[in-house]
């Protein structure tokens, strides 16, 4: 790490600075609200001005905002409602800040290790920016390079974030946020500060995935990558955006199939999951392929979770509350009352909606927005009157990567049995047969378990 990207005391003080300004702001607004309610029980913060002050602030603490805001019953639903219109807008760094950055990487004679570089940035977002780039063999190649002082900045935020959620607890505590969740939310940011981590999760991927049909993955080339510069094939593809309205209805079939075996073939398989479902990471081919560009955020799991979840698709099935019960303690929800286990029953039973029938049917059907965002109210809602609940850090990105990847689902209006997608995944589950697994594939690429 070069001197001027250290995790500096000054550059997290002048993050500080800027963060705490905007904290300050929603917790007085906060404050002067809860004052003047009735009901001491009801919201205190002002969603529209905590929108106005994340979306501000650019970086780490606005990805972390629309995060939480994919997570139904996290936070309130007219406060997720502003938060999901957040949008990562980074402007890209110019193009003699992208030289000097190269250089720290890759050396002086940086330009030389390529046939050609692009100045333009391809693409950015809010923690680096992608370029295009050509090998001396003719290889098409994507170059993520992470903005400087991404370490102050993720620390400084970080802390200011445990401020905003210790208000969240204080002024709603539906959900004990600054426990658990914050530290979930805490280490998956700093891992996606770790650009050699993330070569490593992209060549597990590949491993993973390489007899899956319809999937492809990049090879990272580590000669041209560090821990702040990750270089990899180009893929190229439309926008998931695109094709959601662009394709047939068979072929947005077939990308939802596609989709739906590239997150959880590694999930259930070997307790792996991709927990960014931003439609970004995403691109298509003309056959209906999926590309996934993006391996910054991806989470292992120990295989008893796995097994959780497998069981509480059968608890639900045989609707029997002793083995959701069990399920929900396997996951690691402590201190289960009846009430609560009927509450997170009601969360599962909407999120497993559309694999608990066995039938073809568009999503909407079983599992819509407007349903999710009602569900999550009435759940919020029972939680806050029965003092909240503290949730399990694995908790955070497999209810994250469900929701998103349902939302794309939506969106591509797909009609495919789920059901006999999901059980083709699941059918010879043997949690045994996931450890050993899943020691081997993770050895083979220089990562540890969960």
């Amino acid at each position: 790490m070069t001197h001027d990207e250290s995790n500096s005391l000054s550059k997290r003080a002048a993050r500080y600075a800027h963060v705490t300004q905007a904290a300050v702001r929603v917790g007085a607004k906060a404050a002067a609200s809860r004052y003047k309610s009735r009901d001491k029980k009801d919201s205190a913060i002002d969603p529209a001005l905590l929108r106005s002050v994340l979306g501000g602030l650019k970086g780490p603490l606005m990805k972390i905002a629309q995060l939480l805001a994919t997570v139904p019953d996290f936070l309130p639903a007219d406060m997720a409602t502003e938060l999901m219109s957040l949008q990562a807008n980074a402007p890209p760094m110019g193009w003699p800040f992208v030289r000097r950055r190269m250089a720290a990487e890759l050396g002086a004679d940086w330009q030389s290790r390529f046939k050609s570089f692009e100045p333009q940035a391809a693409c950015a977002a809010s923690l680096g920016q992608v370029h295009r780039a050509t090998s001396h063999e003719g290889e098409a190649l994507a170059c993520k390079l992470q903005y400087a002082d991404m370490a102050s900045v993720v620390e400084a935020d970080l802390t200011q974030l445990k401020i905003l959620f210790g208000l969240l607890d204080r002024f709603d505590g539906a959900i004990q946020s600054a426990g658990a969740p914050f530290q979930e939310i805490a280490a998956r940011l700093r891992e996606e500060l770790d650009y050699t981590r993330e070569a490593k999760a992209m060549a597990l991927y590949g491993e993973i995935l390489a007899q899956t049909e319809g999937v492809h993955v990049p090879r990272p080339h580590l000669s041209l990558s560090t821990g702040r510069l990750l270089t990899m094939d180009w893929l190229d593809g439309e926008k998931m955006i695109d094709a959601t309205s662009s394709r047939s209805q068979e072929e947005r079939n077939r990308i939802a199939m596609n989709m739906f075996r590239l997150w959880y073939t590694p999930f259930y398989h070997y307790g792996v999951i991709h927990g960014d479902p931003h439609m970004g990471n995403y691109t298509v081919r003309e056959d209906g392929s999926i590309n996934l560009l993006d391996f910054g955020c991806i989470r292992i799991f120990k295989p008893q979770l796995i097994e959780a979840v497998i069981l509480l698709f059968h608890a639900l099935r045989e609707e029997d509350k002793e083995k959701t019960h069990e399920a929900f303690r396997l996951w690691g929800f402590t201190t289960l009352t009846n009430e609560l286990t009927d509450l997170l029953t009601q969360w599962a039973q909407f999120v497993y909606a559309p694999v608990l029938h066995d039938s073809t049917r568009p999503l909407h059907e079983t599992n819509d927005t407007a349903k999710g965002r009602e569900t999550a109210f009435k759940i919020h809602k029972e939680l806050r009157r029965l003092g909240g609940i503290a949730i399990p850090p694995e908790f955070i990105l497999i209810d994250r990567a469900s929701i998103g990847l349902g939302s794309v689902f939506l969106r591509l209006g797909a009609e495919v049995n789920w059901f006999r997608l999901f059980n083709e995944l699941v059918q010879d589950f043997d949690v045994e047969k996931l450890v050993t697994r899943q020691k081997k594939i993770l050895g083979n690429h220089g990562l540890a378990g969960g």
